[in-house]
């Protein structure tokens, strides 16, 4: 018995019968990501949440809205633009769906795990959040200042002045002969 034969007895298919192939649903597109982050703030707005939460969330928010004409920097399948990625559609509003659900007073007030409450919990989590969305920024944007030093290696060397180095000598006032004032700062 084949390898096709065994799959079909198995699966009670006949051999010739094709196994439908499962399409994975398409990569978000940087409109999908911002509409998430759109859909993010709008969860937290208007007084649903308390201050430091609709803080954090606005935080997360546009630091990801930094990040996306960016992203291309580190490579569109590198983990830091899925982390970007899965952060506005999936993470963020998770984590504040999870906290809208449970009764406000009850969320805010009630230890829930290691003696925070639900709020506690969710600001926990959005400061994660802000730190890893912080430190993918800072990487997409040294990819920009690297090629600015790398720029200005190319100049230096190219043209042989150093930046460092004034190209005119600084200006000083001829000495005068005239007598100095009591009023004029030495």
């Amino acid at each position: 018995m084949g390898f096709k034969e065994w799959v079909a007895k198995i699966t009670g298919r006949p051999e010739s019968q094709p196994v439908p192939a499962v399409a994975a649903p398409p990569a978000p597109t940087e409109a999908d990501i911002m509409n998430a982050l759109d859909r993010a703030d709008a969860m937290v707005a208007g007084g649903v949440v308390p201050a430091p939460v609709q803080s954090r969330v606005k935080r997360v928010t546009a630091t990801v809205r930094q990040t996306m004409p960016r992203l291309r920097n580190l490579g569109l399948g590198s983990p830091e633009a899925y982390s970007v990625m899965a952060t506005a559609t999936d993470y963020l509003p998770e984590a504040i769906n999870a906290y809208l659900r449970l009764p406000r007073q009850w969320a805010d007030s009630r230890p829930v795990e290691g003696g925070k409450t639900s709020l506690m919990l969710l600001i926990d989590q959005l400061d994660l959040l802000t730190v890893t969305m912080d430190k993918i920024f800072d990487a997409v944007v040294r990819v920009d200042a690297a090629a600015l030093i790398a720029h200005g290696r190319f100049l230096q060397e190219k043209f042989g002045h150093p930046s460092n180095t004034p190209t005119t000598p600084p200006m000083t006032s001829p000495p005068s002969d005239t007598p100095r004032s009591t009023l004029d700062l030495p």
